[in-house]
């Protein structure tokens, strides 16, 4: 179950920045303390040949929490994408992110974060709609929400899609794309989510016209090189980078003083590669990440 000091400091210490704590994550962390113990329950494997028998402890198949089942989760996605819903044509990553201004929202108030994947598709169907002056086309689309970032134990709510290099029209013919301006498809996209977050009375609106008026507005769209649609290993290991779990187990240490050690990427500004967590902060931060239930994290 989860801890009782945690539980305990929640309220004083997590609440005001975070919101009330769900009941998803108790949930969560019990099935975890139970993956691949035989005393969670498991199957009996036995050899029709040898009479030999095999116990299999059961998964927990938390997502976002656990990194073995969720490892797993995408692998199996990576493989059925590749294999059965991409279709044979060029394909990029594109990542959406928002700043830190307004990550917040997004933190204590989950359902928000289908907000965030809508408005992505959204603004790059308007845009693919305006490269072809049509609004009878349509495009492929297979979106990701993660809350996580490069630093792993931080809240950093954005959206990875893999979207075709071009459109269909009603007759079935695919239309590859005669040009791409990630810059403007990055205003449209913050255009909208502000505006929809101040429809939503998230943001009011002088907070959105503030936001709206920076010169560097902490918004972002990449995109990266097109995809041939033979190339299927490159394909399925976009698919996992885009399920991934949120941590690697063997990027977290222990120290002697309690602390917890987690190894990442150099920090652009300083040049880390660690981060240092009390133990509180550390389950805050790696339950963060857990989604509530019936809300999908790809689309």
């Amino acid at each position: 179950m989860l801890p009782q000091f945690y539980v305990a400091a929640y309220e004083e210490r997590f609440e005001p920045r975070s919101g009330p704590l769900r009941r998803v994550v108790r949930d969560s962390v019990e099935q975890f303390l139970a993956c691949g113990r035989l005393q969670g329950g498991f199957a009996r494997l036995r050899c029709p040949s040898c009479k030999s028998e095999h116990l299999i402890a059961f998964s927990c198949r938390t997502r976002n929490f656990c990194s073995s089942c969720q490892a797993k989760r995408a692998a199996l996605f990576a493989e059925k994408l590749a294999a059965e819903i991409l279709p044979p044509a060029p394909c990029r990553h594109w990542t959406f992110t928002i700043p830190k201004a307004i990550r917040g929202l997004f933190e204590r108030e989950r359902r928000l974060l289908g907000l965030l994947s809508r408005t992505a598709y959204e603004a790059v169907r308007r845009s693919f709609e305006a490269l072809f002056d049509s609004k009878d086309v349509r495009r492929g689309c297979v979106l990701s929400i993660q809350t996580f970032g490069s630093y792993r134990a931080n809240f950093n709510p954005h959206c990875h899609a893999i979207i075709s290099d071009g459109v269909w029209t009603a007759e079935g013919e695919f239309l590859e794309l005669p040009s791409l301006d990630t810059a403007a498809v990055c205003e449209l996209f913050r255009r909208l989510l502000l505006c929809r977050l101040h429809q939503e009375e998230r943001l009011s609106e002088r907070f959105m016209e503030n936001l709206l008026s920076w010169v560097h507005p902490g918004f972002s769209v990449f995109a990266g090189e097109s995809l041939s649609p033979q190339d299927a290993g490159q394909l399925e290991c976009l698919a996992r980078y885009i399920t991934r779990p949120p941590l690697a187990a063997d990027s977290i240490r222990r120290r002697d003083d309690g602390l917890l050690q987690i190894t990442t990427p150099p920090d652009p500004r300083t040049g880390s590669t660690v981060r240092l967590l009390d133990p509180l902060d550390w389950i805050h931060a790696v339950t963060a990440h857990i989604p509530d239930r019936g809300r999908h994290c790809v689309r």
